[in-house]
């Protein structure tokens, strides 16, 4: 299958590893183009996992193609793969929208609702290709660039709950994801599919409560000496939460509590059993984290918590863990953390009911929703 990847962060590149593996034909774009020259000069990009060290080829003819045009790159894909913090949605999704077309897929891992946003910008440039936005609730990928040329992969994902937007399609985006990614999994809608966000509960405690020993210490593992018990209480709590907000809606289970991220004998999370070991134990995570610049901050926090939380108001759930987190948040960075990110007021959803939002999630894309610069 024709490939598109999209971004130069550690999803990124270790998608365009594994797609090439798999014998499908990649072409892999990026902004700043300029980020892959020590990677092509090289001419192989490395891969580490749990079977070894070993290399793939780059900028040959049965290797990865780096592109520099994005029309270029996304001429030809079936399958168009976009593991981009959410933060960049919204520009990707303006660079991206002239060149998309009909029968295309473009897989957000995970989306954070980002369908919306690019099935939105799709219609403000009267693009009516009938393109498949699908997203899911994590990375493929657990997994840590090392250099600019060398990608090490402590683990991947046996089980991707993924939602579609619009939801008619999604047997045929389902039929070629599973191409790309066997550990696919049908959920109801693209909401459902934002809901299983593991990040948004995963990350803002993690950081908010380790806030001393991220400021104090050069390098911190939030996942290790990071995680103690009272912090998991937290995050049990705020996952509570967010299934509360999935059982209102009529999404079904499982829902993948993120309890199951933490135990060997539980039910199988997305990345399998034990995969906090498989984290901890590889020392990738000791890292220095911005609490103001950090992708924990800009997206969990500021991006999907602050989707859950808008998602609860209007279907009337309670979640005062959420915005507790979103209270701190607020204070440790000076900016609005509960408003200003990706709300169902700011994508143009607040004012439909129950009924009116189903029909746009399996409909897809009216005239309907908003199309102003706030909507995005």
């Amino acid at each position: 299958m024709q490939v598109c990847v999209i971004g130069g962060g550690h999803g990124s590149y270790a998608a365009a590893a594994e797609m090439i593996e798999n014998g499908h034909r990649i072409t892999w774009w990026r902004r700043d183009h300029a980020g892959f020259e020590p990677l092509v000069a090289r001419g192989v990009l490395e891969i580490d996992d749990h079977r070894g060290r070993r290399q793939v080829a780059v900028g040959t003819s049965d290797g990865i193609a780096v592109v520099e045009d994005l029309g270029d790159a996304l001429r030809d894909a079936r399958v168009v793969i976009a593991p981009v913090p959410a933060h960049a949605h919204e520009s990707l999704a303006r660079q991206m929208a002239p060149h998309l077309r009909d029968g295309q897929v473009v897989y957000l891992p995970p989306g954070s609702f980002g369908s919306i946003v690019f099935a939105q910008a799709l219609r403000e440039i009267g693009n009516d290709a009938d393109v498949a936005f699908a997203e899911t609730g994590t990375l493929p990928y657990l997994a840590r660039k090392h250099g600019d040329a060398r990608v090490v992969v402590s683990g991947y994902a046996t089980r991707l709950p993924t939602g579609v937007f619009p939801a008619r399609h999604t047997d045929r985006a389902l039929s070629a994801l599973a191409e790309v990614y066997p550990a696919i999994e049908r959920v109801e809608d693209t909401l459902s599919g934002a809901l299983m966000n593991a990040g948004p509960i995963i990350h803002p405690p993690l950081i908010l409560m380790n806030a001393g020993p991220l400021e104090h210490f050069p390098s911190w593992d939030i996942h290790n000496e990071g995680t103690q018990e009272s912090i998991r209480r937290v995050t049990s709590a705020l996952d509570a939460e967010r299934i509360a907000v999935r059982t209102a809606l009529g999404y079904a289970a499982p829902h993948f509590p993120l309890a199951d991220h933490y135990t060997a004998d539980g039910d199988e999370w997305m990345y399998g059993n034990a995969a906090h070991e498989k984290l901890t134990d590889s020392g990738d995570w000791r890292e220095n984290i911005d609490l103001r610049t950090h992708r924990y901050m800009t997206e969990d926090v500021e991006i999907g918590l602050a989707l859950l939380s808008s998602v609860a108001r209007w279907a009337g759930v309670s979640t005062p863990v959420a915005d507790g987190l979103l209270a701190l948040a607020s204070a440790v960075t000076g900016r609005p953390t509960g408003s200003a990110g990706r709300t169902f007021g700011r994508l143009g959803l607040a004012d439909f009911d129950r009924a009116g939002l189903a029909d746009v999630l399996d409909a897809g894309y009216t005239r309907q929703l908003a199309t102003t610069g706030d909507a995005l």
